[in-house]
């Protein structure tokens, strides 16, 4: 059911983020539907103000007005979020909510999802997929947020930059 699951974004009141956030979180657990309405969050970030020669460091609303809630979206739990003093409604077209996409979720940093490869810089890498199936090669760079990496291969007595996917190549 989890997997189902998908980020809605509901418009509030100013000011009432956290009190709508706690009120649905405490409405869910009241109603046993902790399996719908899986996770609240409320966008902040650290600001350092300087005011009058004085430095202080805050935490300031990124999307004020705003709340994500990561729930199964059916009847029920549309009516729990909807009729929660505060909340104005969901973000969407013509009473509609509408999910947020991958790319949304991983530029506003909502879900942070973390790549471990088997391999580093300077490592040897076996080619596993493509042209160049079977080469071996040496690990130049890697760009993770692309899930790439350039390795250098001689070929032909000539040694050739390629990039490659990480399900590519794997250590050597």
């Amino acid at each position: 059911m989890a997997e189902e699951a998908r980020w809605y974004v509901v418009h509030t009141y100013s000011g009432y983020e956290n009190a709508v956030a706690a009120t649905i979180e405490k409405a869910a657990e009241n109603r046993k539907m902790q399996d719908q309405i899986l996770e609240i969050k409320i966008p902040t970030e650290m600001v350092t103000e300087i005011h009058e020669s004085q430095t202080k460091t805050v935490e300031r609303k990124v999307f004020p007005g705003y709340v994500l809630i990561k729930m199964l979206m059916n009847d029920v739990s549309w009516h729990l979020v909807r009729n929660v003093r505060g909340v104005t409604g969901f973000v969407g077209s013509q009473n509609k909510a509408i999910p947020l996409t991958e790319d949304e979720i991983l530029s506003l940093g909502i879900e942070r999802h973390e790549v471990v490869v088997g391999f580093e810089v300077g490592g040897t890498v076996k080619v596993t997929d493509g042209p160049l199936m079977g080469f071996l090669g040496t690990v130049e760079e890697i760009e993770v947020d692309k899930n790439r990496a350039r390795v250098i291969v001689s070929m032909f007595g000539r040694e050739t930059p390629v990039d490659l996917d990480f399900d590519q190549i794997e250590a050597e």
